[in-house]
């Protein structure tokens, strides 16, 4: 009995002594102190008096900013796969690349928590999120009172009352006339 103990202890010990085969899933190890460069300085927040929600030429865009200036946030109505229309959100503030977050809304009497994602649009990185047009947690832009829009690291940006946020919304929820069929019914 003492021999096979003694052999299953040899046999333990000069296993846990072996190195794994060489694989393609090796992790090199790195220094995370040196390699993370930690987040942006956060940006103050945007000063959003006189901002006004406009229309753009294309007709299920609006865009919420100070006329002559940069836009601050715009949404979009999207109807794109079999998922159904959908509100696509975009805040116009330096995002880290391929950072995520929670667009935090408030206001009209709801609190929604958004989640986007930092999108490189070409030019620079900038947040971006989209939501069903059914979901209710857009009900927080459905109605005429302000909004208070926070964005960790992009601040806090004032949405000023307006019934055009909600106009964009119910008409991007409202049903899609079917296809209209090829053939003739039998």
């Amino acid at each position: 009995m003492t021999i096979r103990v003694f052999l299953c202890t040899a046999l333990l010990l000069s296993l846990a002594g072996c190195k794994p085969p060489a694989t393609d899933d090796y992790v090199e190890r790195v220094n995370l102190v040196e390699s993370r460069g930690g987040p942006s300085e956060p940006q103050p927040s945007p000063d959003a008096t006189g901002a006004l929600w406009t229309v753009t030429a294309v007709p299920t865009r609006i865009l919420y900013g100070i006329s002559g200036e940069a836009p601050l946030m715009a949404l979009t109505c999207e109807v794109a796969d079999a998922g159904g229309p959908g509100i696509r959100i975009t805040r116009y503030a330096p995002a880290d690349p391929k950072a995520k977050a929670l667009f935090a809304l408030v206001g009209n009497g709801h609190i929604a928590r958004l989640p986007v994602d930092a999108v490189w649009n070409g030019r620079a990185w900038l947040w971006e999120g989209k939501i069903h047009a059914d979901d209710p947690r857009l009900d927080v832009l459905t109605g005429t009172r302000a909004v208070a829009a926070t964005l960790p690291g992009a601040g806090k940006l004032e949405l000023n009352p307006s019934a055009v946020p909600g106009q964009l919304i119910d008409a991007c929820r409202l049903p899609r006339e079917p296809a209209q069929a090829t053939e003739p019914p039998a």
